[in-house]
This record gives structure tokens, C-alpha cells and sequence, in this order.
């Protein structure tokens, strides 16, 4: 069988920034592909063999790098799958850097029928610290027959782009950097940022018209301002788009303006590299599966808090719920059959270099019977110093009979809880209660509580000792 073919990929030669990951997971006609970063390696799997590409189309090897943001794409008998990749890849030694030189963005087509792998374009700026927008997101226009772009990761060439289903010249449509997109009602929908969620940009499919959208400082249903948004997937669900962010969900309609952009937090710990980020979500049983990573990105600093592990969510409006506990992350998910592929790894992207891959990477197979079951135990412990006077948490208590949270406390303070759900239009307001802390240890009962519930402390309590515990 294909999931036989299934294996775990051990730290390689791979140069680059600390670990890349399986990505681009995609099952189609009787393929399994994904791309095995940063080794370079794009895996087509069958019943009969495992395909490996070393990206030899680009330039010589040895190659590293590959994707790690999910550009793939399905249309009937092709698989187009794009990222970045260093042919050759230089590392520097004496400097223990990789140098960027080689570093190509692409998009490639595989044939499914012929078993055939063609470039279709790739680009380079040729610099030895820079390098040209990768590409992180492919969507079919099926009314143009052509494929659209996003480029967000990099100095030069960032944008939205448009290149032929047969490759050629990609033509830039939008000048504004984007990571991820999706099709939405009849036009292709990107987040607007580099980095961070700065609102939705759109291509109207029909008119070849873009769009732009700040999101500055969406309505929030705890009260609660949204902080370094790291962009995560987007996607469509009950008419709206959802875009995962660092911190929760930010949910709009960019066609229509009966509803405003609202925030929704979701496992939101400051100070923390928690997030949806370098991942794709996963549309399944009409709703939507998506992973909150434990440490999925360095962002600026080599090492950040460790307060929870991953968690898989399964949304399905009003109601958010854990389904799946994992390690440091979550790089991928895909459907085959009644299965659902999840793709892990155990290091982060850092922001520094090392000549090969650091993360032991494998891909999970669950029976989809888990979106139906009760969630499992999940226990969150962080201190004062990381939640300060901010508001946090953003816990989903469905499906959880005994949960707990266990504040040891260094003076007199008050927690405020605020409690809502994922109802479409938000609520005007969450329900809030104030809960009085003592100095000294506090149990709190939170089974009271049934949708979702964030937290925020009176006063800073930097020595704190907070533990979330959720029993089924």
C-alpha cells in the first residue's frame, strides 16, 4: 500500500536555517506528493515507487532547500509544486553561513499520466545575503486557466503573481508582499503583509481586478487588541475567509461590508512563537482542521518559550475543538481516504545557519473518526513574565469535563475571563467575570465555562506560576 511507503527522515546534509520540514503534502490520482526540506527533495509516491527529485532542472547539486510554506496545486493530471531551492548550495564554513548566491524561486509541473517533472519558471537575484520572494502559495484561476503566485518571503520580487499553467514569464499583478491565499467565491483572496496580517488583498478572476483591504485593528470579541499577527493559512468557510494568524483567527468578508474584519483569539501566549504559521489548514467534513505549533518559527530570537504542545483544531462555527496533540510542530496535513496525514517535525526554522536539517520529520496517519471523538488531555503551563497585563489564552474548553486552571500567585491580584464562541457575525461582547487571585496557590474551576476562554490578569505578576489542565 501507499502509507507503507511511509518513512522518517533523520537530520541530513541540508544547508540552511535550523530545520525545514515535510511540506506541500497533497494526494492525488493515486499520488502522494510532498517536499522534504531542507534536503531538496520532492517525493512522488505510488503504489508501485517513490519518486525523488532533486530539483536537478534548477541547477547542479548538491541542492537544499525546497519549500516550507505548502505551494502545491492539483488540476486534473498535473501537480504543480513551487518553493525555493539552492542549486548548488554554497556553505560557507569559515563563516558557518549559507550564502544565497544560488538560491532560485520556482515552480514545477509534474504529469501524472507521463510520470514527467518540467520547470516551469525560476528566478534568482544572485546576492550573497538576499534573495528573491519565494514562492509560498500557488492557486488555480480556473476562469484564466493560469496560475497565481504569492511571494512574501524575501527582499525583492515580493508580490502576487500570475504565470501560465505551461510556465513562462511570471507577470507581477499586486505589488504587496503575501504568504498564503485562497480561492474565494469568484476571486482569488491573499492576505496583505510580509510578514504579519495587515488585511486581505483580492484578484477578481472575472475582471483581472485587484483589490486592497487593511485590516488595521480588527474588532475583537474578548475586548483585546491583536499583537504580532504572524500570518498562518487562509481559507473559506461559511461564506467568509478565515485567516489564521499568531494568536487566533481573523475572520472577513472582503467581497462584502454588512460584516466587519472581528478577531477571534485562539491560543494566544505572548512572548511565545505559538502559531499557525508554516502550515496549511485542512478542509474536511465541511470544516476546517488547522494547527497551533508549539514552535514553528524563530522569529528574531533562536529561542523562545515552550508553554503547550501543538494542538490540531477542528473548526466548525460556533465551536473550535482539540482533536490532536502533537510535538514542536505541525508542517503539513492532507486527506487520503478515511486517513488524515499530518507532517511533523521536531526543531523549528531557525535564524541561523547550520549545514544540514536538524529536525527528525515524519508523517502521522490518523484515522478521520478522530474529529468525531472527544479531545484529548492538554496541560499549558507558563509564568507571570510572558502574559504581563496582556490578554491571553483564547482556550477552547469543548469537549473538556474536568477543566482546571492553577495559579500560584505572588501577591493579591484579579483574573478576568472572558468567555465566546465562533458564532457568525461575533457577538457585540464576550461575557467577562472578574475571578479574585490570593497570594498563594488558587484552583479554579473553569467547567462553568463551555465556549472559548482568554484571560487577563489586573496587575503584572512576573513570577507567576500559571497551569492549564484539561481533562475529558
Amino acid at each position: 500500500m501507499l502509507l507503507e511507503k511511509l518513512y522518517r527522515f533523520v537530520p541530513r546534509y541540508g544547508p540552511e536555517w535550523g530545520s525545514g520540514g515535510i511540506f506541500g503534502l497533497r494526494y492525488h490520482r493515486g499520488v502522494l506528493y510532498f517536499n522534504l526540506a531542507f534536503e531538496a527533495e520532492a517525493h512522488f509516491i505510488t503504489d508501485g515507487e517513490d519518486k525523488i527529485y532533486n530539483y536537478g532542472l534548477v541547477g547542479p547539486e548538491p541542492t537544499s532547500g525546497g519549500d516550507t510554506y505548502n505551494a502545491v496545486e492539483a488540476v486534473d493530471n498535473y501537480i504543480f509544486f513551487g518553493g525555493w531551492v539552492h542549486a548548488p548550495a554554497v556553505y560557507d564554513k569559515e563563516k558557518r553561513k549559507i550564502l544565497f548566491y544560488n538560491k532560485y524561486s520556482h515552480v514545477h509541473r509534474y504529469d501524472i499520466d507521463e510520470g514527467k517533472i518540467e520547470l516551469l519558471w525560476k528566478e534568482t537575484i544572485a546576492h550573497e545575503s538576499d534573495w528573491a520572494g519565494e514562492v509560498s502559495e500557488i492557486i488555480y484561476d480556473p476562469v484564466n486557466n493560469r496560475l497565481l503566485l504569492a511571494r512574501g518571503d524575501g527582499h525583492r520580487n515580493l508580490g502576487i503573481y500570475s504565470l501560465p499553467v505551461g510556465g513562462g514569464k511570471a507577470e507581477r499583478i499586486s505589488e504587496n508582499p503575501s504568504l498564503k491565499g485562497t480561492v474565494y467565491e469568484d476571486t482569488a483572496c491573499f492576505n496583505l503583509g510580509q510578514w504579519y496580517f495587515e488585511g486581505f488583498q483580492y484578484v477578481d478572476l472575472v475582471e483581472n481586478r485587484l483589490e486592497l483591504i487593511p485590516v488595521e485593528n480588527p474588532e475583537s470579541v474578548d475586548g483585546g487588541p491583536l499583537i504580532f499577527p504572524l500570518t498562518g493559512s487562509l481559507t473559506t468557510l461559511s461564506g467568509r475567509v478565515f485567516a489564521f494568524v499568531r494568536g487566533g483567527i481573523v475572520v472577513g468578508t472582503p467581497l462584502y461590508r454588512e460584516e466587519s474584519p472581528v478577531f477571534y483569539r485562539l491560543f494566544d501566549f505572548p512572548e511565545t512563537a505559538y502559531a499557525p504559521a508554516r502550515s496549511n489548514c485542512l478542509k474536511t467534513h465541511g470544516g476546517v482542521l488547522v494547527a497551533y505549533s508549539a514552535f514553528s518559527d524563530s522569529i528574531g530570537t533562536h529561542l523562545k518559550p515552550i508553554i503547550a504542545p501543538t494542538v490540531l483544531l477542528y473548526i466548525t462555527p460556533p465551536q473550535a475543538r482539540v482533536v490532536a496533540i502533537f510535538g514542536n510542530r505541525v508542517t503539513a496535513l492532507e486527506k487520503y481516504g478515511g486517513k488524515i496525514l499530518v507532517a511533523t517535525n521536531t526543531m523549528p526554522n531557525f535564524t541561523r545557519s547550520t549545514p544540514n536539517d536538524v529536525g527528525y520529520r515524519d508523517i502521522v496517519v490518523l484515522e478521520d473518526s478522530i474529529l468525531q471523538k472527544s479531545p484529548p488531555p492538554l496541560y499549558i503551563s507558563l509564568k507571570g513574565e510572558i502574559v504581563d497585563r496582556d490578554y491571553w489564552g483564547g482556550i477552547p474548553l469543548t469537549g473538556y469535563k474536568e477543566p482546571i486552571i492553577t495559579i500560584i500567585a505572588n501577591k493579591e491580584n484579579t483574573l478576568e475571563v472572558y468567555e465566546y464562541d465562533l458564532a457568525l457575525p461575533a457577538t457585540p461582547e464576550a461575557e467577562r467575570e472578574q475571578i479574585k487571585v490570593e497570594k498563594g496557590r488558587n484552583k479554579i474551576d473553569l467547567s462553568a465555562y463551555r465556549g472559548i476562554v482568554s484571560f487577563r490578569f489586573e496587575k503584572a505578576d512576573y513570577n507567576a506560576k500559571i497551569r492549564i489542565s484539561l481533562e475529558p
